[in-house]
């Protein structure tokens, strides 16, 4: 069974943390279920509100975990207390410290030339125990029909029980939803940047940065050039729409509160 969910502007997300999200992806990579998670933050949020198209995607997704405070909130905002951000890289790093509990048979796809085997290595390095079965870094186009048959030969030949996709949003949620019955895989993850994060190819930002929710301005100094037009949309955008969950919830609270017993002597 999939995790329950709430809606985030529309958008299914899984009311999940980091025990849980480990937890699901361990069941079904044991199982013979081909699913996939998408990992969203408020970029995908807005990505998806923008196509149907990968908003369907979303919604026939295993799970969507909470990849951004702002999704986190959404959930404090609706009552979900349960719910932390299950973010990328840190559930790579989570799932391959359990090596030694799961056994599970992990692939790379994605990255720029040589990241995933630097992401292999550096992963291994900490978790020795971990099982990678394969690498690939697809070329910056589209594939051919007959590259992409070999690429899906390769990866069913090396039997992964989790396949990691570290391409950008949306590419890498059209990819595995368009590729799910194809390949004899339990689960494929899209965790974008974590390939570059996790080998050491970029910086992530401080950990109370990301828990401030201002991983996005960190990202925005060190990637001004590609990622200034992106935030100078998600940011105010995302921030107006949220407010009438906000205002709502408000006026749930309220009327709670008004319905206590020192309100009625």
């Amino acid at each position: 069974m999939p995790p329950p969910r709430f809606d985030v502007l529309t958008v299914p997300v899984s009311a999940v943390n980091m025990e849980t999200a480990v937890a699901a992806i361990e069941s079904w990579a044991s199982s013979d279920i081909r699913t996939y998670v998408c990992i969203t933050g408020a970029h995908g949020i807005l990505e998806c509100r923008r196509d149907a198209k990968l908003l369907a995607i979303h919604r026939d997704a295993g799970m969507v975990t909470p990849d951004g405070m702002p999704l986190v909130w959404t959930a404090r905002a609706l009552g979900l207390n349960d719910v932390h951000r299950v973010y990328g890289p840190d559930l790579m790093h989570a799932l391959s410290q359990r090596a030694d509990i799961n056994g599970l048979r992990h692939f790379y796809y994605g990255g720029a030339e040589g990241i995933a085997e630097r992401l292999a290595a550096c992963l291994r390095a900490q978790s020795p125990l971990l099982n990678v079965v394969g690498t690939y870094t697809p070329p910056f186009r589209p594939l051919t029909e007959a590259e992409d048959i070999a690429v899906i030969d390769m990866i069913n030949a090396a039997r992964p029980d989790v396949l990691w996709v570290g391409l950008s949003t949306p590419k890498q949620e059209r990819w595995m939803q368009a590729h799910r019955d194809l390949l004899d895989v339990p689960v494929m993850i899209g965790v974008g940047a974590a390939f570059d994060f996790l080998s050491g190819a970029k910086r992530q930002a401080p950990k109370w940065m990301q828990r401030g929710g201002l991983e996005w301005l960190f990202r925005l100094g060190s990637e001004p050039r590609r990622l200034s037009g992106r935030y100078a949309v998600i940011v105010p955008y995302f921030a107006i729409l949220s407010i009438p969950l906000m205002f709502d919830r408000t006026i749930q609270a309220f009327r709670m509160t008004r319905r206590h017993p020192f309100y009625n002597r």
